[in-house]
């Protein structure tokens, strides 16, 4: 052994149980065999506030589950596991253990949270319901005019005709809610984007606007732009760029139709710590409600689910938007009143 290696070796053994868990990033909570804390990591004290030396852990800790843990530790000193839910302030789950320190009269109680586990678990149970749902209402249509053309109306030509023009939409209505979902899976998979080359911003929008013109005309929708008289550059993909501009440029028609207008802008801002490329496509339409905007980008939420159904949206539009522009370092902004229409502005950095 070395000099180094033997002096490591010493520093390992004189190491306190007290600075082991002050290394520990989880919170954890030393204390003696009358349940009084001797030591609280900063973990601890960020996720539970202070907790000073000689306080009893039953005071601190009152939910019967966390009182019969500690009290059957300190019983019969030996290991405990619980899973246990912090409702105040905000919403917090623990797997906790309890462990007693070998050849000492000291137990230490260890919280690793699994608050972003439970999300993430609720968040796909959420999304694999929404889209079974979303999925099983067309199906369901589909097969129930398939027996109604089976049977009754076997020989009614105009019946027939109204329901296959009926099964061909919902058909075009769940092509479309597919796509969306390998897109979004897609762009999960890989959470940052390689946007070494910089674009033309707008050259993009440019042809965004010009490939929705026979959209908006249908709807009666002016779209108006006016492109920059010099080159906006931004370091961006140039496909899933367009992807979110045809989404917002759509929505903007379709449901804002009523306005009968939607203004394309671009411009440059040094409002942020950065400088950044910002495109706002404002519309005359209804708007949205102020509850709804902070959750019109989470996956299959719906403002009006009737509404979109009619205006074929899958739900998914903006979750997409919002992954790709959080792939480019980017965001959405959003800002609507009732009545007054509403504005949605990408914001890309400039560098």
């Amino acid at each position: 052994m070395t000099r180094d290696q033997g002096a490591n070796a010493q520093q390992i053994e004189t190491l306190s149980a007290q600075q082991l868990a002050a290394a520990v990033p989880d919170p954890i909570i030393i204390f003696d065999r009358r349940g009084t804390t001797r030591y609280a990591n900063p973990a601890a004290i960020s996720a539970f506030g202070h907790i000073p030396a000689g306080t009893m852990l039953t005071h601190k800790f009152r939910t019967p589950e966390m009182q019969k843990i500690i009290e059957t530790a300190l019983r019969e000193m030996r290991p405990g596991a619980l899973e246990y839910v912090e409702r105040v302030p905000l919403e917090r789950a623990f797997r906790v253990a309890v462990l007693p320190l070998e050849g000492t009269n000291l137990l230490m109680i260890h919280f690793k949270d699994q608050s972003e586990t439970r999300r993430i678990d609720r968040m796909r149970a959420d999304f694999i319901a929404n889209a079974s749902h979303e999925l099983r209402t067309p199906l369901a249509s589909i097969s129930g005019f398939i027996e109604t053309l089976r049977g009754p109306a076997r020989n009614d030509e105009k019946a027939r005709d109204s329901f296959l023009q009926i099964m061909q939409t919902q058909t075009s209505r769940m092509a479309r809610l597919i796509d969306d979902l390998l897109s979004l899976s897609r762009i999960e998979m890989k959470p940052f984007a390689r946007t070494g080359e910089k674009i033309d911003i707008g050259e993009i929008v440019a042809s965004v606007v010009e490939s929705l013109s026979h959209l908006a005309r249908d709807l009666g929708v002016t779209v108006n732009f006016v492109p920059p008289q010099e080159k906006v550059l931004a370091p961006a993909n140039r496909d899933e760029l367009t992807q979110v501009l045809v989404n917002l440029l759509e929505n903007a028609c379709k449901y804002g139709q009523s306005g009968e207008r939607v203004d394309v802008t671009i411009g440059q801002s040094s409002d942020g710590p950065a400088p950044e490329v910002v495109v706002t496509i404002r519309d005359y339409g209804p708007g949205i409600a102020e509850e709804h905007i902070p959750r019109i980008t989470e996956r299959f939420y719906r403002i009006d689910g009737e509404t979109s159904r009619v205006k074929n949206g899958t739900g998914l539009g903006l979750a997409i938007v919002k992954h790709i522009l959080t792939r480019h370092d980017g965001r959405l902004s959003v800002k609507s009143k009732l009545g007054e229409g509403a504005s949605f502005t990408i914001h890309l950095p400039a560098q």
